[in-house]
C-alpha cells in the first residue's frame, strides 16, 4: 500500500456515463461526480503534495466505436501515462431499448482496435481494463446476460493481453449486493451506479494499484 502515481503522470478515465457522471466537458478539470473524482479525492487526501493529473473524458451513451472515433482528441492528445477504460454496457443495452445490436464479433475487433491504437502510440503507458457489469435492480437486467456475459469473457481475456490491471467490475459489485447493499442501492436500474456505488468503484480501483 502507498503511493502509485508520480507527480507528472496524466491519468486518463475513459468510458461512457457511468465515468462521464455529469462532467463539465468545458472543463479540462471537471471530473464530475462519480468515481473518477472520488478516486482523485481519495489519491489527494492519501498524498496532499502529489501534483498528479486526473483528466476525465467519459462521454454518455458510448459504446466501444464511440471511443476509436474520438481517439485523437480524446486519447492522443492527453497523452496520459495511465489509461483506465469502462465500456461495452451499451454496447449491450442498445439491443434492447433501440434495437441496435453490437454482435461479439464487432465488439471484439473495435475493442482490440482501440487497444491496438492505445499500444502504437503510447508503448510505456499502464492500463486499467473494468469489467461492464449489470445489477438485476430492475426484472429486464437479467435477460441481458446471454449478450454481456460474452463481452464480459472477451474483456477479461483482453487484459491479460493488452492490460496491466484488470478490474472485475461485475464480480465485485454482485458480490457486495449478496453482502453489503442491496442492488438497487448500488445502482438503481442497474446500470448507473448511485454515490454508494462510485465510493464501491472508487476503492476497488485504488485497492488494485495497492493505494488502498
Amino acid at each position: 500500500m502507498g503511493r502509485f502515481f508520480s507527480n507528472s503522470d496524466i491519468v486518463l478515465f475513459q468510458g461512457d456515463s457511468i465515468t462521464d457522471c455529469k462532467r463539465n466537458r468545458e472543463d479540462i478539470e471537471s471530473l464530475g461526480n462519480g468515481y473518477p473524482a472520488t478516486v482523485k479525492a481519495i489519491y489527494n487526501t492519501l498524498f496532499p503534495s502529489n501534483t498528479t493529473t486526473f483528466v476525465n473524458k467519459g462521454i454518455s451513451g458510448n459504446r466501444v466505436r464511440d471511443l476509436i472515433a474520438r481517439y485523437h482528441e480524446d486519447f492522443f492528445e492527453i497523452q496520459p501515462t495511465f489509461i483506465s477504460i469502462m465500456i461495452g454496457i451499451n454496447d449491450v443495452w442498445r439491443a434492447f431499448d433501440r434495437g441496435d445490436p453490437c454482435p461479439l464479433e464487432r465488439f471484439e475487433r473495435e475493442y482490440v482496435q482501440l487497444l491496438e491504437l492505445i499500444r502504437k502510440d503510447f508503448p510505456a503507458v499502464k492500463i486499467m481494463l473494468i469489467e461492464p457489469f449489470v445489477l438485476h435492480s430492475l426484472p429486464d437486467r437479467k435477460d441481458w446476460h446471454p449478450d454481456l456475459d460474452p463481452k464480459r469473457a472477451f474483456v477479461r481475456s483482453l487484459a491479460r493481453e493488452y492490460a496491466n490491471y484488470f478490474l472485475p467490475l461485475h464480480s465485485i459489485l454482485t458480490e457486495k449486493a449478496k453482502s453489503e447493499f442491496s442492488e438497487p442501492v448500488l445502482a438503481e436500474d442497474g446500470v448507473h451506479p448511485s454515490s454508494v456505488g462510485h465510493a464501491v468503484i472508487a476503492s476497488e480501483y485504488l485497492k488494485l494499484l495497492d493505494v488502498l
